[in-house]
């Protein structure tokens, strides 16, 4: 008797171990930056319905990073009173091209008018005290004051359930003109990769141009500057951004710019995960 009791007990433990492995094809997509991460533009009613289910994201600020749950793809994806971001349309596309028994999820963590230090924890201290109280303090403390911590712990809630597939970045229009701008991305990036047990090979950095509006962008001064960033970080891709459409701001872009900006991300991830030809549904 005692030994059948202590066969069922090691025939349980295996079955709980199989069913706590991460599933291969979840692929889970680490999505940061400032406010064009975020999402500055209203959702529209075409963007709130046919979502596949399929695509989702972890619970936005809700609850503590380690008890995120998964839940359909509707935005704001990033916190509550965010818009529509790059990871939107970016997660769809993805799904339409993958084979069916494969899900994409999403993690958005993002402050508007932040710098790269704000992710960088030898820095993220000042960040936190030059912070406006009026706007982008509230900001930091849905992350507790810690962005790139707060990436992370919902990252590794996430690898309980899939694996990390790539990081979408979107930022760099706080640090215009900052030459060293691409050194600061590669240390937040070999961070990433080492605090969760990743390769720079089988997860790529896929990083979007600033808005451009007609050469009229506040920050299109940056764009050569994030062009340059696959020279310091091999297994970096840019997007670009010329013809995205932009608010009146020129500094953000539009509900129809974030769409289109979250499909070239998706065409450029696409090859990466072996979808050599993708099909980009067009927009009107």
């Amino acid at each position: 008797m005692r030994k059948i009791m202590i066969s069922a007990l090691c025939l349980m433990a295996s079955v709980l171990t199989l069913q706590a492995k991460p599933d291969k094809n979840f692929y889970v997509f680490l999505c940061f930056g400032q406010s064009n991460m975020e999402g500055a533009a209203k959702p529209e009613a075409r963007d709130m319905s046919g979502v596949s289910d399929r695509f989702v994201s972890l619970t936005p600020c809700t609850t503590a990073p380690e008890d995120a749950k998964w839940h359909l793809a509707l935005p704001p994806l990033c916190r509550k009173d965010n818009g529509l971001t790059p990871a939107d349309y970016f997660g769809r596309t993805l799904v339409e091209n993958l084979p069916e028994k494969v899900r994409v999820g999403v993690i958005n963590v993002a402050i508007g008018g932040c710098k790269i230090e704000a992710f960088m924890q030898e820095h993220v201290a000042d960040e936190v005290k030059k912070a406006p109280p009026a706007w982008q303090r509230a900001m930091f403390k849905a992350y507790d004051d810690d962005p790139y911590a707060y990436l992370v712990k919902l990252a590794k809630r996430a690898q309980q359930d899939g694996v990390i597939k790539g990081i979408l970045f979107h930022q760099g229009e706080s640090n215009t003109g900052q030459k060293d701008w691409p050194d600061k991305v590669n240390t937040v990036y070999k961070r990433l990769l080492k605090d969760l047990g990743l390769k720079a090979k089988k997860v790529p950095l896929i990083a979007g141009e600033v808005v451009i509006a007609g050469g009229k962008g506040q920050c299109v001064a940056m764009n050569p500057i994030i062009d340059e960033l696959p020279l310091t970080i091999p297994t970096a891709h840019v997007v670009k951004s010329d013809g995205l459409t932009n608010a009146s701001d020129n500094l953000h872009f539009d509900a129809m710019g974030y769409r289109r900006l979250g499909q070239r991300y998706a065409a450029e991830m696409l090859p990466l995960l072996g979808v050599k030809h993708p099909v980009i549904k067009p927009l009107e």
